[in-house]
């Protein structure tokens, strides 16, 4: 993979912001599924970069991954390395592991508005069915701790007072839109892990990232950066969807995943924290100013239609109050969203290749 460097300074700065709790994953055996996908890589990556640099006994890793939306040749990545466990496998389906398991990070889902709802069956099995025997796993195992990625999508359309909107929030969600396969199916997600963390006791954390992104997202994302980023490199306006008025914070792959790590390994049971930027949100019209401002005001804006395979009924708004996540765990974000576009710029640039 080209342009190696910028994710291998990403990854020493997310172990750089764990470093103190790390140690405790000496010897330990971990399940990340959705392990090949954007969030995956990265969680995978680290633990190999701790393995190599950090733990005085490596931990193992079991990758669980079916490729709906990941690309397949990233397994090949991780092939030769020690202590590493592929498996191709939808988890969505029990799956039956011998040994101990210490740690599970369930990170698998369908989580751009495209795929979701070109899999809307899919999305909600990853995220209730493949819930749920995580879970059975977690509680048969009886891990340390398990980590269920949720979404900030299960807070809806927040209404105005609830804009930075805090974990607490109950969310103003339709149960019959057009994304209701992943929101619901992530609210039915959290629903789950609260009753097996009451009933049964398993140590479960739950995580909302807000618009997460870096290196190693995929051209065909379709996500507002990305899909920025595509348009750039193939000399084409910006699209910006409707007005362009709808709200967003962006948070940089490295600080989403250090808060992630955070909470897996310091956060307390049976809580959820906010993961995300603590910038102010802006506009996608702002946005596109931004990249202008980063390309030197090469670029051309042009604000179109939705289109048809993607879903209606997008947040006007979403901007994640983080405070608790901060105080309780000493989370902070570092690198701001033009430093973080000029990164993810420059990795697209060298590894999208023909896919542009």
């Amino acid at each position: 993979m080209r342009n190696e460097k910028i994710i291998q300074e990403d990854i020493q700065k997310i172990t750089a912001s764990i470093r103190t709790f790390s140690r405790s994953l000496s010897g330990k055996t971990i399940i990340v599924t959705g392990g090949l996908g954007f969030i995956g890589k990265y969680i995978t990556s680290t633990f190999i970069f701790l393995n190599d640099h950090v733990l005085k006994k490596p931990c193992k890793l079991i990758i669980i991954d079916n490729h709906i939306t990941s690309l397949k040749n990233n397994a090949a990545l991780f092939s030769n390395k020690k202590n590493i466990t592929y498996l191709e496998h939808d988890v969505a389906r029990p799956v039956k592991l011998h040994g101990t398991i210490d740690y599970i990070i369930h990170a698998a889902g369908i989580a751009s508005p495209f795929y979701y709802q070109k899999y809307p069956l899919e999305t909600v099995d990853v995220a209730v069915n493949g819930t749920r025997n995580m879970l059975d796993l977690a509680k048969t195992k009886q891990v340390k701790s398990i980590l269920f990625f949720s979404s900030s999508e299960i807070y809806g359309d927040p209404e105005p007072n609830a804009i930075p909107t805090k974990e607490t929030y109950f969310g103003n969600v339709s149960s019959i839109g057009p994304r209701s396969c992943y929101d619901e199916s992530k609210r039915l997600g959290e629903a789950l892990c609260m009753i097996y963390y009451n009933y049964f006791k398993t140590p479960v954390k739950i995580v909302r990232p807000f618009n997460i992104f870096g290196p190693g997202m995929v051209p065909k994302d379709f996500r507002v950066i990305p899909r920025f980023i595509y348009s750039v490199l193939r000399d084409e306006p910006i699209p910006v969807h409707g007005d362009g008025k709808q709200t967003r914070t962006f948070c940089y792959i490295s600080d989403a995943v250090a808060g992630f790590l955070l909470v897996l390994l310091t956060g307390r049971n049976g809580e959820v924290y906010n993961v995300g930027s603590n910038q102010k949100e802006i506009s996608i019209n702002r946005l596109a100013k931004i990249f202008n401002t980063v390309f030197d005001n090469k670029l051309k804006v042009k604000n179109i239609p939705y289109p048809k395979n993607y879903p209606q009924g997008e947040p006007r708004r979403r901007c994640p109050d983080v405070s608790k996540i901060k105080k309780e765990l000493g989370y902070r974000p570092r690198v701001g969203l033009e430093k973080g576009l000029i990164r993810t710029f420059a990795w697209c640039k060298n590894n999208w290749g023909k896919q542009v």
